[in-house]
């Protein structure tokens, strides 16, 4: 778990993207206050040329439009565990299924949480500006789409370091298929703005990477979950909509140390049916007495296949006595399970970070592999695609 680990990357890909986009399309990147033209299957039409932005996330291929709010939300039953004296506050995405595209596209992360995540790199205006501006395929506060009790819910979970825009195209995407989705920040452990423009730094990213904290961490982000989901279904939730949820339907995904939690959110807090850990090295091992929910695991490369180089992956796996899955992909590397793949890995080719796999396709294994997951286990639908090799996505070896 390294302590910082997209910063240097996001600012050599930023960079290098504003040197080849027109002056024009960085005056305005995050196209805030134009109206999005209503696009099918959940897709945004395509934006004229002197108008785009230097960054887009790819559009999500389900067949609902998205619409998505945050929510600042204070726990006032716990003190805050990395920062002595105040209480646990979150800030927290919800993605839905949508009526319509047309509205304000969703900013992507704010000007300075984008300045924070690429600090130790000294990047100017123009690159932070870039990041900040990404274009997303979620219209801000769309009226949602679906009946009472009608949507499963995903939480997701950002890996160290990285805000929860970090999972965005993930969400937007399941999200287009008929799932509310939450993304949380942990704070404290990436750059979180607050509704009154406090901008928290990542605090612990100079701490970070020890097994007591990895321990610490985990239990704090199930925590964080479970709190999160005590404001969404319970007699006051917190969204107003959030009477869509359909509670008894309720799994859970994270990339490295956001993954490596949900097992032992699913361990605490019996809400949560199902989940996915996304290349994520487990600190708090499963008990002898066995994880009993459906679980699977999404490896990227060599370190997380069977008999890899992280041994967390194989004790854990034994201790997994209910559905489970062993997933990896050849040629991706650890970061290309997040945004970062389709914004960045063509541009800056780091195969340590990245893999090998060109970004697009990265997005579009993890999209597919993690929605069939969830559409088996939170929607009861058949998917083929989780019990034997496929010829579409010959990277992926699949163990059961």
């Amino acid at each position: 778990m390294s302590r910082s680990p997209l910063r240097g990357a996001l600012a050599a890909a930023a960079a290098l993207l504003v040197l080849a986009t027109p002056a024009a399309a960085l005056a305005a990147p995050n196209q805030a206050g134009a109206p999005a033209a209503p696009y099918p299957l959940g897709a945004p039409a395509a934006a004229a040329p002197e108008q785009a932005p230097a960054l887009a996330l790819p559009r999500p291929t389900g067949p609902h439009a998205v619409g998505t709010t945050t929510l600042h939300l204070v726990d006032g039953s716990r003190t805050d565990p990395w920062v002595s004296g105040k209480p646990r506050e979150l800030m927290v995405s919800i993605w839905y299924p949508a009526r319509t595209a047309r509205g304000e596209r969703a900013p992507y992360m704010t000007a300075k949480e984008a300045e924070l995540l690429l600090k130790e790199q000294g990047a100017g205006a123009e690159v932070v500006n870039a990041l900040a501006g990404t274009r997303t395929n979620a219209v801000t506060g769309a009226a949602p789409l679906g009946r009472r009790r009608g949507l499963p819910l995903v939480v997701l979970s950002p890996g160290f370091g990285m805000p929860r825009s970090s999972l965005t195209a993930l969400s937007e995407d399941l999200a287009s298929r008929g799932y509310a989705v939450v993304g949380i920040d942990h704070t404290h452990e990436s750059p979180t703005t607050f509704p009154d423009g406090r901008t928290t730094p990542c605090t612990t990213c100079e701490s970070g990477g020890t097994p007591e904290f990895g321990e610490k961490s985990t239990r704090v982000r199930a925590a964080d979950v479970s709190f999160v989901l005590d404001r969404l279904t319970g007699k006051r939730p917190a969204w107003e909509h959030a009477g869509l949820i359909d509670r008894s339907r309720i799994g859970m995904a994270g990339h490295s140390l956001g993954g490596n939690s949900a097992t032992h959110t699913m361990l605490t807090d019996p809400r949560v049916r199902a989940g996915v850990n996304m290349d994520g090295t487990f600190w708090i091992p499963i008990p002898g007495t066995g994880l009993r929910k459906p679980f699977m695991l999404l490896g990227a490369g060599e370190l997380h296949a069977q008999g890899g180089a992280d041994p967390t992956w194989g004790r854990d796996w034994e201790n997994m006595t209910g559905w489970k899955r062993w997933v990896t992909v050849k040629g991706m590397g650890h970061n290309a399970l997040t945004d970062y793949a389709p914004l960045l890995a063509d541009v800056i080719k780091d195969e340590e970070m990245f893999g090998t796999l060109p970004g697009a396709r990265s997005l579009e294994i993890t999209r597919k592999y993690v929605g069939a997951f969830f559409d088996l286990h939170l929607r009861g639908r058949s998917r083929p695609l989780l019990d034997r090799a496929s010829a579409r996505y010959p990277e992926v070896t699949v163990n059961r």
